[in-house]
């Protein structure tokens, strides 16, 4: 039986409406150093996962196991129902047509056209020359890029060399395409764009794509899931807007640190054990978000406080924000608000008080 052939149809008809990949367990170390360090994790069909973490997290590590580049120590990987740990290299072969990459720094080959780059996957496949060139066509339109087929990559801007490296990825027809750091090198408006292609071509073509960064904004634009890895493990996984939410981890608050609303410096400052006011973080989403709290809370327990800072947020479509309310305590009903809050599906936290207004 044909390899190639097993892998795509046998494999395509045992992850219909499941995992694309599965690992079990999975350690590699170097040295004394677990890179990674048990993780279990799953990436289902036609989804977007993100895997974050900070430099040395294990990130690279983990995505070079899965495309066969690195040996685990112990555990499993199963891409498309078939373990492929104990593979030898010429097995391998098989499983990386499965599998398109696209890299933080393009890896295109300075030679040769976009179109030529853009084929390459297929011309190693052995596939004839005129199958080749309609691929790339076919995925340059796809891309936006149709009019740079005979342009060399030095004449590309680096967003339009990240455009070919994810044609080229997807040239095989890939079940999984893995993005590493894929827009790091990249400036913010043209960051944008290329989650844009990608969430685009997620839902055009049913792509599951498995996504490792170290940038927060990248997975609240275009992920579905995240998993959060730090020293080799995940210590965090879910759905996006409700990781943004409520993170658990502290590494995880960390990350968000970016993005998510801040008590202003000037004010954090001036935070004490005591004061005439208390100054509570008050984190919200989903029904709570959409509600009038802070209507409810005035007409509920009349008395003096007023909104600091913060904002609402929409993930997923779901809202998710940060408030920041300044509470007199001279009326004595922090506690009475605290309880009160909390009951409506809130999360507070007393971040400390100031002695004048702020």
């Amino acid at each position: 039986m044909n390899q190639h052939v097993s892998w795509a149809e046998a494999g395509a008809a045992e992850t219909r409406g499941g995992d694309v990949v599965r690992i079990v367990d999975l350690k590699r170390q170097f040295g004394g150093t677990a890179a990674v360090d048990g993780i279990s994790l799953s990436v289902r069909k036609g989804e977007i996962l993100g895997i974050i973490g900070r430099s040395g997290a294990g990130k690279s590590t983990l995505i070079r196991c899965l495309n066969g580049l690195e040996r685990p120590d112990e555990g499993q990987i199963f891409v498309e129902g078939r373990e492929i740990t104990g593979l030898g290299e010429r097995d391998l072969q098989p499983l990386r047509r499965r599998i398109g990459m696209i890299f933080q720094h393009f890896n295109l080959l300075s030679a040769k056209t976009v179109e030529e780059n853009v084929a390459l996957p297929l011309k190693i496949e052995g596939r004839s020359k005129a199958e080749r060139l309609a691929r790339a066509a076919e995925l340059l339109d796809l891309v936006g890029l149709a009019d740079k087929a005979r342009a060399y990559p030095a004449s590309l801007s680096g967003g339009q060399k990240q455009r070919v490296g994810i044609a080229r990825a997807l040239a095989a027809r890939p079940a999984l395409l893995l993005s590493d750091e894929a827009t790091s090198a990249l400036d913010p408006e043209t960051t944008r764009s290329i989650l844009s292609l990608l969430k685009d071509i997620n839902q055009r073509l049913g792509l599951t794509i498995l996504l490792i960064t170290h940038e927060m904004e990248v997975i609240r634009t275009v992920a579905d899931r995240v998993a959060v890895i730090d020293a080799g493990k995940i210590v965090e996984e879910g759905q996006v807007w409700s990781v943004f939410a409520d993170p658990q981890a502290d590494v995880t608050r960390s990350l968000l640190a970016g993005i998510r609303p801040q008590l202003p410096e000037a004010i954090a400052a001036r935070l004490g054990k005591a004061g005439r006011e208390a100054i509570l973080r008050v984190d919200v989403a989903g029904e709570a978000a959409r509600r009038p709290l802070l209507q409810e809370l005035a007409t509920a327990i009349p008395g003096r406080f007023r909104l600091v800072h913060g904002g609402i947020d929409h993930i997923q479509g779901e809202p998710v924000g940060t408030l920041f309310v300044g509470v007199q305590t001279t009326d004595g009903r922090v506690a009475e608000i605290i309880d009160f809050l909390n009951a409506r599906d809130t999360r507070v936290e007393v971040l400390g008080h100031v002695s004048d207004d702020v």
